[in-house]
């Protein structure tokens, strides 16, 4: 039986679309269990979406729609953006999902009923895009100490969890697991910084919104945003809070493997591990939490037009040159940085000419002097023995720096070992052997040497450019080959043809060509976030013909009587006087006017309108008023002067 595998993402919040930054993660996740499968692990990759909190209210009643609405949007194009850049999921969850809601209520009661939450009332500085109270002594130059952001005085009851209780054993277990935490810097800062000085107790529940998973037994209560988001790591596995849970879950937990950003260290660190303490069940075996991508030139920010997305980005560059920047660009500690330029200078010095280029000039020149045939000779030669040494020796050092989650070294040793086959070519000048007849063999065998190298690397490939290493094998005409076996020299069968049209794995990029299409896409970004001015007036409707208007009846009216409409909230029913007739006109007034103050006063009224009915009401007509866009403002349309009822309007 294989060994289980189970690697998680933070689930990304559905407050807008992803940057790179963010993507990032999706990427890194995603070759660790490509390459933990291609070990022969049994991998399961969780991701998903935290949809809950404040925030997502308030950005749903902005753009006026509901909640849910706002997060099925926002989730569908997190996944779009997660599916672009081949992110191999096994799961993807969302904290709207009827299981997972039910599990966080269910898990609530229970800490709740053996004493580890209680109810109490918060007062203190709240962040609302971080979801999280704090103290003044917490803040940094008065503002969050994890986002930088404003924070702003709350205070409300809620339901606390008893944090200290189980600090003391939290303390212990990551003394005696070292390798909990990673980088180790980030232990440190948990230690130091938190967990010594003593952990307050944790607000667990809120009451000034709604959209969140709503407490059973105090409906007023929905559960905070980190409890609910935290559990998403078991109930999407199958975890069930009343003892049924799945065998997926006994198999899968506890995770092998938690990927976060270093701005969320302290939840998945301290709460988390205390939370799965309560409910009796193991911790995770490694947190380890991913220095951040930066733009260039300063903070990613919409207004700067400096914000890089995964789209944006694989549209110019392609999927696969994406993914090679964000794995080999991101240090293990520290942070990385991307820019446009470092993006177009890698694509065209290590993807165009170290590994494109590298198997262009190998097919080519099999197909130029064999005829695409790839035969070993034997006619070996002591420069050989290196290039193999190197080729057969990445394997290994690739597999440790995976284990030690150094996915940067990792891609660095493959691109090494295509740097080492370009060296090879210098060295043995296969263009020069080609002119001595006699040296037919040993050309032969330096492409043999070049193609079984160029394959291993390949195969080693696959985990971080799964495309490019699939064109790659099939330009060799080489088959996917186990792990196990990259560590040998010869497996590439000798007698194959390659491909007789080696096809260009990445195009050299020129700046000058591509700017004005980063021009257009920073242009757009400063467009969507400048500040959106209201319209003062209405657009104009298209021209009519004279006759169009003289289809019209407008006549003054005088308002005789008026009530309000039985089941309706902005209908008033008004009893009018045009000449010599009586009028009923149904009226969508009601917010501006109350109906003592409408009679008597001359209206203008669209005499000639066919009638209708509302809420049982038949009006016969339109009364003319004018308003602003938003209707904030509204008033009828009168005559300058009292005239008689009847009167046509012209």
């Amino acid at each position: 039986m294989r060994k289980k595998y189970y690697i998680t993402t933070a689930i990304a919040y559905t407050s807008g679309k992803p940057h790179i930054g963010n993507t990032y993660e999706a990427v890194l996740a995603d070759a660790i269990a490509r390459y933990k499968r291609y070990e022969g692990y049994d991998v399961f990759l969780q991701t998903g979406t935290d949809e809950h909190g404040q925030k997502i209210e308030d950005k749903a009643k902005a753009a006026g729609i509901t909640p849910k609405e706002y997060v099925d949007q926002v989730a569908g194009e997190i996944r779009k953006i997660w599916d672009l850049v081949g992110t191999s999921y096994d799961k993807f969850i969302r904290t709207t999902d009827a299981d997972h809601e039910a599990q966080v209520k269910k898990i609530f009661k229970r800490l709740y009923d053996q004493g580890d939450i209680y109810k109490g009332y918060y007062e203190g500085l709240y962040c609302v895009p971080c979801e999280s109270f704090f103290t003044s002594s917490q803040l940094v130059d008065g503002k969050c100490p994890d986002c930088g952001r404003e924070v702003k005085p709350a205070k409300e009851e809620a339901y606390f969890f008893k944090m200290s209780k189980y600090a003391p054993r939290l303390i212990e277990y990551i003394n005696e697991h070292p390798e909990f935490i990673q980088p180790v810097a980030r232990k440190n800062e948990m230690m130091n910084n938190f967990l010594l000085p003593g952990l307050q107790d944790l607000c667990v529940s809120r009451t000034t919104f709604k959209w969140g998973v709503q407490v059973d037994f105090d409906p007023k209560h929905v559960v905070y945003v980190w409890l609910d988001a935290l559990v998403n790591y078991i109930t999407g596995i199958g975890y069930d809070c009343g003892g049924n849970s799945s065998e997926q879950f006994k198999k899968l937990w506890p995770a092998d493997l938690h990927l976060i950003g270093k701005d969320i260290i302290r939840f998945h660190t301290i709460y988390w591990p205390i939370f799965l303490m309560a409910l009796d069940l193991p911790l995770p075996k490694q947190v380890f939490g991913h220095p951040w991508l930066l733009q260039g030139n300063g903070k990613m920010s919409k207004s700067k037009g400096n914000v890089l997305y995964a789209d944006d980005l694989a549209d110019l560059f392609g999927v696969d040159a994406v993914r090679y920047f964000v794995l080999h660009e991101m240090p293990f500690e520290n942070d990385g940085v991307i820019t446009w330029d470092l993006m177009i200078e890698r694509l065209n010095a290590d993807l165009a000419n170290t590994l494109g280029n590298l198997v262009n000039r190998t097919v080519s020149m099999s197909n130029k002097y064999f005829g695409g045939i790839v035969r070993s000779t034997g006619a070996e030669e002591e420069v050989d023995e290196d290039l193999k040494a190197v080729v057969t020796g990445t394997a290994a050092k690739v597999t440790a720096d995976m284990d030690a989650l150094r996915v940067a070294d990792a891609l660095t040793e493959i691109f090494g070992l295509f740097r080492r086959c370009n060296k090879y070519i210098d060295e043995t000048a296969p263009w020069v052997l080609a002119k001595d007849p006699e040296k037919a063999d040993r050309l032969s065998e330096v492409l043999y040497n070049l193609t079984e190298s160029i394959s291993i690397g390949a195969n080693l490939l696959a985990p971080f450019l799964p495309d490019t290493a699939k064109k790659v094998l099939a330009q060799l005409n080489a088959p996917e080959r186990e792990l196990d076996s990259l560590g040998s020299f010869g497996a590439y069968v000798s007698g194959t043809k390659v491909t007789e049209k080696p096809e260009i794995l990445f195009a050299r990029i020129d700046a000058k060509e591509i700017q004005g299409k980063i021009e257009a896409i920073e242009a757009a970004q400063r467009a969507a976030a400048a500040p959106k001015e209201e319209p003062k007036f209405a657009p104009q409707k298209p021209e009519i013909e004279f006759s169009d208007f003289e289809k019209l009846d407008l006549r003054l009216a005088k308002v005789k009587a008026c009530e309000e409409v039985k089941r309706a909230k902005k209908l008033l029913k008004l009893t009018l006087s045009v000449g010599t007739e009586e009028r009923t006109v149904v009226s969508g007034i009601k917010n501006w006017y109350k109906p003592e103050d409408l009679i008597g006063k001359t209206v203008v009224l669209v005499a000639n309108l066919k009638p209708v009915t509302l809420c049982g009401v038949e009006s016969h007509g339109m009364i003319l008023c004018a308003s602003d866009p938003e209707d904030k403002e509204l008033a009828f349309v009168t005559p300058e002067k009292a005239l008689e009822a009847g009167y046509v309007v012209r």
